[in-house]
């Protein structure tokens, strides 16, 4: 246990933080009681970049943590990064390590002379729930391959390559991949990051606000719709005609994109929630206590402030409260559309 002046010095610390202002956007309620309520914040951007509608607090910086993969594969395909349109989705994928997920890994490192002696992410067990038991059940321990991001690792390690870059130590923020990341990322977001960390895999990890992550969403989408040849393009499509290599079978970002033609969608952990439309429009959300189960309730609301239909979202929109085995209940998005707001003044977003 800490002790007592570690514990003040740390309560001090946590005082001293800028604390987001976030606002209710998802209820569970069990027999018509509500039984708990995620915080959040979230924006929508209309198809000309203009503020359509906002919760909380978007101007807040907040990592985006997984979410940030198609912005840092675009970042690959602009130094000349070219995979199959299958590998390049699993390259912004947080997959579920299924057999196609590990196998699709090992090729992006075939192709390139390399090995899984090559990758620096951190181990793990598959993310889903039935490829990890899989996986256990035939002896499997974790790895990085397993790990959900061994495609995106893979992808770095192979445009280092390409590139003649030292593929050893391409996780440092001084490496030349990465400081062409750091520029995409700035370049799509349309902002300087806030801060930079370090993401649970390993890679350099930008803050950055919602309103900057929806632009980029939005712009990687409308290339896609363009089809117009560039790598935002190129990363959208895949995306699109790969949603099962994005996360995996029975997620609801791949289901949302089957779903929702045209749409670019990724999670990110701790509550996060992109969703980028062909017309350049795109909605982020961010549950403020990191609920995953929180995060597509919300941003299938939000997405009717941009006058999307979301009846083929019902699905993934809800999900159900059990008691004793049976549904009691369900989880539910708060009406919070009736409180966003318009600002007069957009350039903070």
């Amino acid at each position: 246990m800490p002790s007592p002046v570690s514990s003040a010095a740390h309560t001090a610390a946590l005082a001293e933080l800028d604390l987001p202002q976030h606002t209710p956007l998802v209820a569970a309620i069990r027999d018509g009681l509500v039984e708990s309520v995620h915080y959040g914040s979230a924006i929508a951007l209309a198809a000309d970049g203009s503020v359509a509608a906002t919760a909380g607090n978007p101007v807040a910086p907040f990592y985006p943590r997984s979410a940030l993969k198609p912005l840092q594969a675009v970042a690959m395909v602009r130094a000349d990064l070219e995979l199959p349109a299958d590998l390049l989705a699993l390259a912004a994928a947080s997959h579920s390590g299924a057999a196609a997920h590990r196998d699709g890994a090992l090729r992006i490192l075939e192709l390139h002379g390399l090995t899984p002696a090559d990758l620096e992410n951190s181990t793990d067990l598959p993310y889903g729930t039935a490829e990890r038991e899989d996986w256990l059940r035939n002896g499997g321990t974790a790895t990085q391959i397993t790990q959900n991001c061994s495609g995106k690792h893979a992808a770095m390690a192979a445009t280092c390559v390409i590139n003649g870059w030292p593929v050893q130590g391409y996780l440092d923020p001084s490496h030349p991949l990465q400081q062409l990341v750091a520029r995409t990322v700035t370049d799509l977001a349309g902002e300087e990051p806030a801060s930079v960390s370090t993401d649970g895999c390993g890679t350099p990890l930008s803050a950055l606000t919602l309103g900057g992550m929806a632009r980029a969403f939005g712009r990687i989408a409308q290339a896609a719709a363009d089809d117009d040849g560039s790598p935002e393009a190129a990363v959208g499509l895949a995306m699109q005609q790969h949603p099962q290599m994005v996360a995996g079978e029975g997620r609801d970002v791949t289901e949302l994109m089957r779903l929702l033609p045209g749409a670019v969608a990724k999670d990110g952990f701790e509550g996060v929630q992109l969703v980028g439309l062909a017309d350049g429009s795109a909605v982020a959300v961010k549950i403020s206590d990191g609920g995953d189960r929180a995060r597509m309730p919300a941003a299938v609301r939000l997405l009717e402030a941009l006058g999307v239909d979301t009846e083929p979202l019902a699905g993934i929109a809800t999900a159900p409260v059990l008691g004793g085995g049976h549904q009691v209940g369900w989880l539910q998005a708060i009406d919070f559309l009736n409180n966003l707001s318009t600002p007069d003044d957009d350039e903070a977003l």
